[in-house]
């Protein structure tokens, strides 16, 4: 599968790239026998949570895990903040039970939305600390309540996981908060709800993903729309996001709202690097969902559901799930100017290039959540709804498949590899189940 998949790479990249290299044996997915995910010869996975399962402060793992982040526990534990992409509805998501019952457990303050008691949020957060050395699971828990399709959102240099929703959903009726923000999650061990209070300053539309530019601080975020944009908060304060900041927008400089898809006309080539600039937004709550429309109005590039983000060394990735010419997914590469969110950054500006672009399949198939592997390669879930994959990219845009999923028909989502690197973390959505991979990392960097 993955040499037929390089023979169509070499057919869509070339004009880049040249003939793509023969893969190594051991890059070779290998059929398990239990049918449920097949991963490379010596790589095995370990089922480590589950929609239903009664956790330790007695609620129960909700459904529909996505984005999630890894990070440094007490005595070499891992520490993990996984989403939940939910709605209010269907129950059996629910962390509070097939009734929610559980509700009444916690104080209305603690839950963003509680929807009069009659309808919350079952979106949020849980935490999990993982052993890596007995492969165990320690402590599991509900961290954030109340919110509305948790989808995925980003690790900040100050160990804290920023949760997005991916909804925008008004107040009216048993809603009683609007929706559509970014709420910041501590990795911590300790069991119990943070504060449900949204960073309202970094807008309010479909956000999907965000990463941080740890030399800046400076967050990037994605929306999840056809026609979204990418966004850049300046914080006022690095690091003290809710402290306010300047909310903008990537345009391409000389191309004024720049449709980046290819679906109609080739506007970016592979590998092709654009000088950027970043526009103001001013309506940054709009109530209308209009945020992007402002944006692309004033100049700002539209791109294909932007999802996935991770900042790299230097560089972050982002993907966009039905981007190029036959919607099978784009990926981008954005280097930041040297005076990045500075007046000075007009003089030697962030450039952004088309790094990988889809014209099959079998190459790449609606991309989503991603991941920088320790090695350097861009790990990628596949959303398709039919065979979805877990895919790596080199740093030469070449594309390989690391895993696929066997056992349902479900997206793989919220990939992270441990602080360690010594396992990767991974989510099969409507499976309800997050799985903990490990093997021969050496080998495959």
């Amino acid at each position: 599968m993955v040499s037929l998949g390089f023979l169509f790479l070499s057919k869509c990249s070339s004009m880049a790239l040249g003939a793509a290299p023969a893969l190594k044996e051991n890059l070779l997915t290998k059929k398990d026998p239990l049918g449920y995910m097949d991963l490379p010869e010596g790589f095995r996975y370990k089922i480590i949570a589950k929609i239903g399962n009664k956790m330790d402060d007695g609620f129960l793992v909700p459904g529909r895990a996505d984005g999630m982040g890894a990070f440094s526990g007490p005595d070499g534990k891992v520490i993990l903040v996984i989403n939940h992409e939910n709605s209010p509805t269907p129950l059996y998501n629910s962390p509070f039970g097939k009734n929610n019952e559980l509700l009444s457990k916690l104080d209305q303050s603690q839950i963003y939305d509680a929807g009069k008691g009659k309808r919350p949020g079952l979106g949020g957060t849980t935490t999990l600390v993982y052993n890596e050395e007995t492969q165990e699971v320690e402590k599991h828990f509900l961290s954030l309540a109340g919110t509305y399709r948790n989808c995925a959102g980003g690790v900040t240099p100050w160990n804290s996981w920023l949760t997005c929703e991916e909804d925008v959903t008004i107040q009216a009726g048993l809603t009683e908060k609007d929706h559509g923000f970014v709420f910041e999650v501590p990795a911590t061990e300790e069991i119990g709800l943070v504060e449900p209070t949204p960073i309202k300053a970094m807008g309010r539309f479909n956000h999907e993903a965000v990463c941080i530019d740890p030399k800046t601080g400076i967050v990037y975020q994605t929306e999840d729309r056809p026609d979204g944009l990418i966004y850049r908060y300046i914080p006022k304060v690095p690091g003290q996001l809710a402290e306010g900041g300047r909310l903008q927008a990537l345009a391409v400089k000389d191309r004024p709202s720049l449709d980046t898809s290819n679906w109609k006309d080739r506007t970016l080539e592979l590998r092709q690097s654009v000088e950027v600039y970043w526009i103001d937004l001013e309506d940054i709550l709009s109530a209308e969902d209009k945020l992007r429309y402002e944006g692309f109005d004033k100049g700002a590039a539209a791109f294909a559901r932007g999802e996935g983000m991770w900042f790299g060394n230097a560089e972050l990735y982002f993907a966009c799930t039905i981007g190029g010419p036959k919607q099978n997914g784009q990926v981008f590469r954005y280097i930041p100017s040297p005076d990045e969110g500075k007046e000075e950054e007009i003089q030697q500006a962030g450039k952004l290039q088309l790094f990988a672009e889809s014209e099959t399949k079998s190459i790449l198939h609606c991309c989503d959540n991603l991941t920088i592997a320790p090695w350097g390669d861009v790990i990628i879930c596949e959303d398709n709804g039919e065979v979805n994959h877990i895919r790596g990219i080199n740093k030469n845009g070449q594309i390989y498949t690391f895993g696929i999923n066997k056992s349902s028909t479900s997206e793989f989502a919220g990939l992270v590899f441990s602080p360690s690197g010594k396992t990767l973390f991974v989510n099969i959505q409507d499976n309800g189940e997050t799985l903990a991979i490990t093997g021969p990392w050496n080998k495959l960097a």
